[in-house]
């Protein structure tokens, strides 16, 4: 890695400079939320992501154990130098350097002490960042897709996270290099470039399928994980018919499994990604409400419009203008 970036992420913080004059357990409030008490272990967003942003940056805390924990966010640990250790899910993990560790907001996780040469840095995103990329990537079944689809899900379906021994793939750390610099030197111009980069990075992961280490999953999380999979890919004319008799499964059976891993019908999910996909069309281009409407499933235009009004309380023009 590039010496520059190096230097600047083994710069000890104020934190690390505490630990080094004997403390000997993390500052809880730069993790937690400040209302939670002494039992909770999720490590909030609104702490460690900058004014509301939906992807950041820091270099690992060294010098400490990190406790048994979860985030609620996605979390992407690269190795710049040295080694980790970490335990995921009970599962112990060793990164070296150039290794990836991806964590959905349903891992747990544990961290081994470092030392002053072993650098890393932690991604911090928050689920919607990943609204843009994932259609980018290819829509058959792999285990890089799977993990973003559980990452866009209030649900444990398993698979909680992927390590990628991805120290040999030259296009993959310099990706890596190039997005730790862009978000080291530009961090309020991050988000767009932030998510082409990532995209770039996912393509060539995905290359490399064979080498990922996943958890395994039972058969109803891999169902599920279909199922997701299918709604972010085939909202505009899905029905439950179609993805049973691809999976040949009861619609019984799976209606229930949808309901009691999501707390929602199929309906109510199909509506949910139109209309996030809706907005999202609405914000970041010109087409019309009409086209619109028939892009995410709807020809039936007022129907659309009465939808929108219900999912974010004005109109679909009024959320364009805003």
């Amino acid at each position: 890695m590039n010496k520059e970036i190096l230097n600047r992420l083994s710069q000890l913080t104020d934190e690390e400079r505490e630990l080094l004059k004997g403390h000997r357990t993390i500052d809880r409030s730069l993790y937690y939320a400040p209302d939670k008490d002494e039992k909770n272990t999720v490590i909030d967003h609104s702490i460690v992501l900058d004014n509301g942003k939906l992807i950041d940056i820091r270099p690992h805390t060294r010098f400490v154990h990190f406790p048994k924990h979860s985030h609620n966010y996605i979390e992407f640990v690269y190795m710049c130098q040295g080694e980790t250790g970490h335990i995921i899910d009970g599962q112990s993990i060793t990164l070296s350097e150039g290794d990836l560790l991806f964590m959905n907001q349903h891992a747990t996780q544990e961290i081994l002490p470092a030392s002053k040469d072993d650098i890393a840095v932690n991604i911090m995103i928050r689920p919607q960042f990943f609204n843009e990329v994932l259609p980018g990537i290819s829509k058959d079944h792999n285990p890089l897709r799977d993990f973003l689809v559980s990452c866009l899900t209030d649900s444990d379906m398993g698979g909680n996270y992927l390590y990628f021994p991805a120290r040999n793939m030259l296009p993959v750390q310099n990706l890596m290099e190039n997005l730790i610099w862009l978000m080291l030197e530009t961090p309020e111009h991050t988000r767009s470039l932030a998510q082409q980069y990532m995209a770039l990075l996912f393509e060539h992961l995905v290359s490399m399928a064979v080498d990922i280490l996943v958890p395994e999953n039972s058969y109803e999380q891999n169902l599920m994980i279909h199922f997701l999979n299918f709604i972010e890919t085939e909202y505009k004319d899905a029905s439950l018919s179609d993805f049973i008799e691809k999976e040949n499964v009861d619609i019984y059976f799976m209606s229930r499994l949808i309901k009691k891993n999501t707390g929602k019908t199929f309906k109510e999910l199909l509506m949910e990604k139109r209309m996030k996909t809706a907005a999202g069309l609405l914000k970041n281009t010109g087409l019309s409400t009409v086209d619109i409407s028939f892009s995410v499933g709807y020809e039936n235009t007022s129907y659309f419009h009465r939808l929108f009004r219900d999912t974010f309380g004005m109109s679909p023009r009024e959320y364009r203008l805003r």
